[in-house]
């Protein structure tokens, strides 16, 4: 439980003494998971030359993050049964299988397979990290330890970039993935020593029960959108949009009325403060998932490295994270002019994005990578500086009784949009071109039109957040 102790909600009293290593605890499973998800969005571009299966390029997002939804909404019912400890280690362990089988893929569909289970283990491990906050830290603490936990993308900005970039420039991306292990391991042992045993657990009987009809349902919404990518006539792209959509709804509608919910309630209703929360999380992530083909743009129309792509694509994970940091001290009216500013930062950097990628030899390289890691820091600041905001309303606002449901929710609905947007993403990129015609070509055709398209979902999450700082305060 969280410490009884007044509670200053300071950076120093959350970083020393027995809550920074609690801290460390909890973010390091984010933090790992976070350089992961830089590694692959850096060595793809290189595993595609060497096993092939470009065509199923963003399908290496979509099924992670279909795989890390399963794996957040498990997590309630896996931290009831096991406690914090044997939870965060039954996740690290799947973590590090999947990773290992990454790193022996001979084929697109075993790397498929592959990423799958790193997405199960680091989506348990995301929705770890939040729903542990609240067990184990004061309210006051709260807005800093989501920011931190936000802020682990800062690391990653530093490391993934450098093990992918590093491995994929000398041919040897698959060190890339065996560097995770001895990583994981450590994190194991730091989380063996801080977590709380599995002292309180409680029977399966009077575990959580899990909402597998509303995930059956997220899962197959996203892989409809995913199959109807494949197909390059536009009708089979149509009907694949449709049927996503048409699942995802289903959800909604069966998660309203279930016995089991995967949302707290109000959480599906957009126009509760809570429900438009969650739709704000949502689209905001669907923006941010254009940067699965920045490193493939990068290399094709500006001539990059593999690590100078990495570090650009990077920009939008270091913008989000500093955005996080530095915002997560204001609270009140500064923190909904805040959540009101970031979609639109957003939105415009992407529109930047769009102008700014597919013009290849016509600007200078120096303003053309200047001009690109500016415009994809801004549209990671877009998302960073409300982003301490809307997850502490969630824990906030959550119905008594429901906050470790609440807490599962966010890595849920953040893992959906990521999902639905990479599937979309991989859609609009094929079918404007990058497959056919393929080339330098097909990619400006096909970045010009993801980012400018994708910019849609932020002015989205603009009208959510007005709902909510004109309700909540």
């Amino acid at each position: 439980m969280p410490p009884e102790q007044a509670s200053t909600g300071a950076w120093r009293e959350l970083l020393l003494g027995k809550n920074g290593l609690l801290a460390l605890a909890l973010t390091g499973g984010v933090a790992l998971h976070a350089i992961n998800v830089h590694i692959v969005t850096t060595v793809l571009p290189s595993v595609v030359r060497d096993i092939g299966g470009l065509d199923w390029y963003a399908w290496n997002t979509t099924l992670f993050v279909v795989a890390s939804i399963v794996g957040a909404a498990l997590s309630v019912r896996l931290l009831a049964a096991l406690g914090p400890r044997g939870a965060s280690l039954t996740a690290l362990a799947v973590f590090a299988l999947g990773s290992a089988g990454c790193a022996l893929a001979p084929s697109m569909p075993w790397m498929l397979a592959s990423r799958g289970v790193q997405g199960l283990g680091g989506g348990t491990l995301a929705a770890l990290s939040y729903a542990l906050i609240r067990v184990v830290f004061a309210p006051p603490l709260w807005p800093r330890a989501v920011a931190l936990v936000s802020g682990m993308w800062g690391i990653a900005t530093l490391c993934g970039p450098a093990v992918g970039g590093l491995f994929a420039q000398v041919g040897h991306w698959r060190w890339a993935f065996w560097t995770l292990l001895p990583v994981s391991i450590m994190q194991g042992l730091l989380v063996a020593l801080q977590l709380r045993p599995a002292g309180e657990r409680v029977s399966s009987a009077a575990a959580p029960s899990i909402p597998a009809a509303q995930i059956a349902l997220l899962a197959a919404s996203v892989l409809a959108v995913a199959a109807g990518s494949l197909s390059a006539a536009m009708g089979w792209q149509a009907a694949g949009v449709a049927a996503g959509l048409a699942f995802g709804a289903a959800a909604i509608v069966w998660d309203r009325r279930a016995l089991v919910r995967l949302l707290p309630g109000g959480g599906t209703e957009p126009g509760t403060p809570l429900g438009a929360v969650y739709a704000s999380v949502a689209l905001l992530l669907i923006g941010t998932t254009t940067e699965v083909f920045v490193p493939y743009f990068l290399q094709t129309l500006h001539g990059h490295t593999p690590l100078a792509a990495g570090y650009l694509t990077a920009a939008m994970a270091g913008g989000w994270s500093l955005g996080a940091l530095l915002s997560s001290g204001h609270g009140g009216t500064g923190a909904a002019r805040l959540l009101r500013a970031g979609p639109i930062l957003c939105a415009a950097s992407l529109i930047a994005l769009a102008i700014v990628v597919p013009a290849g030899a016509s600007l200078a390289p120096a303003a053309r990578t200047l001009l690109s890691g500016l415009a994809l820091a801004g549209a990671g600041a877009g998302v960073g500086i409300g982003w301490p905001h809307l997850l502490t309303r969630v824990l906030t606002l959550a119905p008594h009784g429901e906050e470790g449901t609440a807490s599962a929710a966010i890595t849920t609905v953040q893992l959906y949009g990521m999902a639905i947007g990479a599937a979309i993403a991989g859609l609009v990129a094929n079918a404007a071109g990058l497959i056919v015609p393929g080339g330098t070509a097909g990619a400006q055709s096909a970045a010009a039109w993801l980012f400018a398209s994708f910019a849609v979902a932020p002015v989205l999450a603009a009208l959510a957040a007005r709902r909510i700082t004109n309700r909540v305060h």
